[in-house]
């Protein structure tokens, strides 16, 4: 017993050591193709921070896919819960400001889990069919309740609310820096000073954390503590082992004295108050509701969590991919050549790593190399498109972070494990 635990504390001390040289290898690398490109944006602390706003709502929804689907609940409605959450949170704080626009952006996305919960735990409804209900009834039931509460002749529109639109908040949530290291103007901002050095890797460094620490909205701090808050109870605790039993086997939970229907039903609801507080944040960023204003981030939520193969690790890492690569076409359109040569050698590095894994395991044959090949295949186009395009097209330039992202997620999400029993219909007494 004793060397088992040994063994995997050593496990998992060297996964953390693989994922600290994970991370400098990749700063590594955005210093070099910074340097290489003259693409200073991709460092910047201007790009970090609008990374940092996009990453947010996009990790809050997967979160909240990772809450139900561990618990064996497949959640495709949190788009719809995000914009329940929105609506909410629009209407609360024009009227009483921050604190009850979480509050209520929390309760109407609870709101939507609670539905979701009722419809697939209670009734049975396929998941897949209650999902998509709810994404057709948010925007249904936030457009009606807009009509009636936000219609000409209302106090809210006296306030500047419209059909599509809420009044401004009442007050606005606070942001915090770090001190003397990334202060406003009026202090030392020692990162900023460094940052503008254009030093190799040092002010790069100084760059991201500037970009991580300036000006950080709380509810920004809040979003990046629910990531190990959420590993620490549902792998850390004896709730967290219950909820996942319900995700991998319910029957044998059941004879274990679980009770599955209420886990299943608390597990929901919390994915679904999840997905309200990134709905939160977007009126937050915003100072107000605007229909349409989630624009699909619940799925890609959804995609981030599966990418990060059901664990909140997993999770940051692709929702923080996203952030930055749409943050960096955001700032700044020419330096989206610099990201091409950056993924061009994050390609590469992988090429060079699964060749060698596969020879190291003596895995002959051509199909054993598919990934490797298309992954290497797919470098040489973008370094053929870097050192050949001067200027790309603004079409171009809009949708290449998505296909960068999807290109790196595709190379990286060849081993994913979903919950056995996520989505299946169970039954209290029933046998499996």
């Amino acid at each position: 017993m004793t060397t088992s635990v040994a063994a995997y504390e050593a496990r998992r001390v060297r996964r953390y050591h693989l994922a600290l040289l994970g991370v400098s290898l990749l700063i590594l690398l955005l210093s070099l193709a910074r340097v290489i490109a003259d693409a200073p944006e991709l460092t910047s602390s201007g790009t970090f921070a609008a990374a940092l706003l996009l990453a947010v709502p996009i990790a809050l929804a997967g979160l909240g896919g990772l809450w139900s689907e561990r618990a064996g609940v497949v959640n495709i409605g949190l788009e719809g819960m995000m914009v329940l959450g929105t609506w909410f949170a629009g209407w609360a704080g024009y009227q009483w400001g921050a604190t009850a626009a979480l509050i209520a952006g929390l309760a109407g996305g609870a709101l939507g889990g609670l539905i979701h919960a009722v419809a697939t735990v209670t009734f049975g409804v396929d998941h897949i069919i209650s999902g998509v209900a709810i994404n057709l009834l948010g925007p249904g039931i936030t457009r009606f309740l807009s009509e009636v509460l936000y219609a000409q002749g209302t106090v809210a529109a006296d306030k500047g609310a419209g059909i599509t639109s809420s009044p401004g908040l009442a007050s606005e949530a606070p942001s915090v820096s770090l001190p003397l290291l990334s202060d406003g103007p009026d202090g030392l901002d020692l990162l900023g000073k460094l940052e503008n050095t254009h030093w190799f890797l040092l002010s790069d460094i100084a760059g991201i954390l500037r970009g991580l620490t300036h000006d950080v909205d709380v509810l920004v701090i809040l979003a990046v503590a629910l990531i190990p808050l959420t590993f620490f109870v549902l792998w850390r605790t004896s709730f967290g082992l219950r909820l996942r039993s319900c995700g991998e086997n319910p029957w044998a939970a059941e004879s274990l004295g679980v009770n599955v229907y209420r886990t299943k039903y608390i597990a929901t609801v919390i994915s679904g108050a999840l997905a309200g507080l990134g709905g939160v944040f977007l009126v937050f960023v915003t100072t107000k509701y605007v229909e349409g204003q989630t624009a699909g981030r619940g799925f890609i939520g959804l995609a981030a969590m599966i990418f990060g193969n059901w664990r909140p690790g997993g999770l940051a890492v692709g929702a923080s991919l996203f952030g930055y690569a749409d943050g960096l076409q955001l700032r700044s359109s020419q330096s989206v050549t610099g990201l091409l040569l950056f993924a061009a050698m994050l390609l590469l590095i992988y090429t060079g790593y699964e060749v060698r894994r596969r020879l190291a395991a003596g895995e002959p044959g051509v199909r054993q190399y598919t990934g490797a090949a298309v992954a290497s295949l797919a470098a040489v186009v973008l370094l053929w498109l870097w050192m050949t395009v001067d200027k790309l097209p603004n079409e171009f330039v809009f949708i290449t972070p998505h296909v960068l992202t999807l290109l790196v997620l595709s190379a990286a999400s060849q081993s994913l494990r979903m919950p056995k029993a996520d989505g299946v219909r169970y039954r209290r007494g029933e046998q499996h």
